[in-house]
């Protein structure tokens, strides 16, 4: 279940193995684990979490190919320092975005998706099939409707955005795609477009854009619209954000906590 599908419905992961997972890499992310600190040993994580040694040790090789942790003989298991964590992976980022929202998570997430997302459009419209732009057209098409819900909208974004990652032809590019569901799901969370019929026109209209310009096979063009589609988002967050920061009337630095999505 990715980010965004979590984020819409709330549901929850079961089973030992996930759970363990979860409420470590959470506490590791969210620093309540701090980096560099030596985790309690297996005897002591068994019986708080209530699992087996062999569910226990399943779990600490998820979290250590997340690079979350690692394990040496005679020394333990200590935590990662943070420039070693993988920021690809689903569920770092799920993680990630429950520990707060921030201008810098919002800004370091827009950067990404501008070196990656433009450069997937511009394959796109080298790469592309006939049959990929007629099905491109066809979900851009369900932009514009006035019915639309965050739920809604959101789904179709994802849909969309993954489409030109999968058309550009570059495995890479489809790899990456846990970015843009964190992107959409703070979208969702903070500043839909299906708030109004004027927001649901522009969305309709600027991912129109971007299909031309792929269809004309100008990669160019596409590069532009899809940078235009990420920097009006972004924009939109973060004039939330000021908004909410705006209504704060302590004066205490302003944060947004995301919803529980794992």
């Amino acid at each position: 279940m990715g980010l965004l599908e979590t984020a819409i419905s709330g549901r929850k992961r079961r089973g030992n193995h996930a759970h363990v997972v979860a409420e470590l890499g959470r506490g590791i992310v969210s620093g309540k684990i701090p980096e560099g600190s030596l985790l309690p040993g297996d005897a002591e994580l068994s019986a708080r979490f209530g699992v087996s040694r062999t569910v226990l040790r399943e779990a600490m090789k998820t979290l250590s190919a997340k690079r979350l942790i690692e394990a040496k003989a005679k020394v333990g298991t200590r935590v990662l320092p943070r420039d070693s964590w993988n920021f690809f992976d689903s569920d770092v980022l799920s993680w990630r975005f429950q520990s707060g929202l921030d201008y810098d998570f919002i800004e370091h997430l827009a950067e990404i998706r501008l070196a990656l997302e433009p450069a997937a459009a511009a394959a796109a419209a080298v790469r592309a099939t006939s049959d990929d732009i007629v099905a491109l057209y066809a979900i851009a098409a369900r932009f514009d409707d006035l019915k639309h819900t965050p739920e809604t909208v959101a789904q179709v974004d994802l849909e969309f955005h993954l489409a030109i990652a999968r058309m550009s032809g570059n495995p890479f590019m489809r790899s990456a795609s846990a970015l843009i569901e964190a992107a959409l799901a703070i979208s969702f969370q903070l500043s839909s477009p299906a708030s109004s019929p004027e927001t649901i026109d522009e969305v309709a209209t600027n991912h129109l854009r971007i299909v031309h310009a792929i269809a004309s096979r100008d990669p160019a063009k596409a590069m532009s619209a899809m940078r235009h589609v990420i920097e009006v988002g972004k924009s939109r967050i973060r004039g939330s954000i000021e908004g909410m920061q705006q209504e704060t009337a302590d004066g205490e630095p302003f944060q947004v906590i995301a919803a529980e999505t794992s």
